[in-house]
């Protein structure tokens, strides 16, 4: 009788055990920063999170993601930094996995100091609302991508 208890007590002891499981961690990269915007990896997915223009509320931070696939965080940064040197300025049209983004460009008199702005809107059939983000110039894209 003292067997078959013990036997029971290691039993679910070891069953207790079983249920704590210890995952592999995948470590959160911040990279650049621009005001309250910023670039965040997270193993090869990468997350955009940026500061809406017009707000209703009091959360002005929305992100839109996508997955490094066949080098899309370097395409993403060259086709923004392309934008600024078109000739004329014209509006860029991406479609992510969730998202469609609109990279609206505006020039200025000042050759340097053309702005692009994320006009992102999601894919889902009630998303018809689209939020702007705060203009940025170039130099703060290349701060932004950390290029």
């Amino acid at each position: 009788m003292k067997k078959i208890i013990t036997l029971a007590a290691l039993f679910f002891s070891f069953v207790s055990f079983a249920q704590v499981k210890v995952l592999e961690t995948v470590p959160v990269e911040k990279l650049g920063k621009v005001n309250n915007n910023y670039i965040q990896k997270i193993g090869d997915e990468y997350t955009v999170y940026y500061t809406i223009v017009q707000s209703d509320d009091d959360s002005t931070l929305r992100k839109f993601s996508f997955k490094n696939i066949d080098n899309a965080y370097n395409s993403l940064y060259n086709i923004i930094m392309g934008g600024f040197t078109a000739s004329p300025l014209y509006d860029i049209k991406l479609e992510l996995p969730n998202n469609y983004i609109w990279l609206h460009y505006t020039g200025n008199v000042v050759p340097d100091k053309a702005t692009v702005q994320f006009m992102v809107s999601g894919k889902e059939r009630d998303a018809a609302t689209n939020n702007v983000s705060e203009p940025f110039v170039k130099d703060q894209i290349s701060k932004l991508f950390q290029k």
